[in-house]
């Protein structure tokens, strides 16, 4: 898949997120990169689909929106393809994977989302 393709197909799994869900959401951009190159003192061999980088809705205080930049949720190209057979199978597994990084926004942890059967 062409990464113009996987872009079209990232919009359809936006587009499918429930409106109340993406309506919720607070100064929040999304952004495709090929792969998730791991910081100094992460395991090298971290391999992520999505990744959400902000101040969730239930940290922020009355001055975070002076002149704070949108929170960023990148999904990662090259792992969602490995795992994923057809079209079809992108635009459910960027679905998932945009939900789970949108509840990190709203303050939900990693393990509730295990909990939830989103992780």
């Amino acid at each position: 898949m062409s990464p113009d393709e996987f872009e079209s197909a990232v919009q359809d799994a936006l587009d499918s997120i429930p409106a109340k869900l993406a309506q919720a959401m607070d100064n929040v951009a999304v952004f495709i990169d090929d792969d998730y190159i791991p910081g100094p003192g992460e395991d090298p061999d971290t391999v992520l689909l999505g990744l959400y980088e902000g101040v969730p809705l239930t940290e922020r205080d009355s001055w975070w929106d002076a002149g704070s930049l949108p929170d960023r949720i990148t999904i990662f190209r090259e792992p969602i393809l490995e795992i994923c057979a057809s079209r079809e199978d992108v635009i459910h597994e960027v679905a998932v994977t945009v939900v789970h990084e949108i509840a990190h926004h709203f303050g939900i942890s990693d393990k509730r989302l295990h909990e939830l059967g989103w992780g």
